[in-house]
């Protein structure tokens, strides 16, 4: 795995992600890991407007069900 280290950073924000990691129960490297993992994953809206794309760059040739409709049919039987 790689390795970062970044300096420079005042102890203030340093002493405020120990704290948030204390809260979480993690140590600061493991909240660290998380929160730039989390900020290079895509948001929620750019995932819906990447479906979106897809979906009209590959439109279904066949209607598609409503999960909830076939679930509750389902469960009917």
């Amino acid at each position: 795995m790689a390795q970062v280290k970044v300096r420079g950073l005042d102890e203030e924000v340093v002493a405020a992600l120990k704290h948030r990691a204390a809260i979480k129960g993690r140590s600061l490297e493991q909240e660290l890991r998380e929160i730039i993992t989390a900020s290079v994953r895509p948001s929620w809206a750019e995932f819906l407007r990447k479906a979106e794309e897809l979906r009209r760059k590959y439109p279904s040739k066949r209607p598609q069900s409503d999960s909830v409709d076939l679930l509750r049919e389902d469960r009917d039987r």
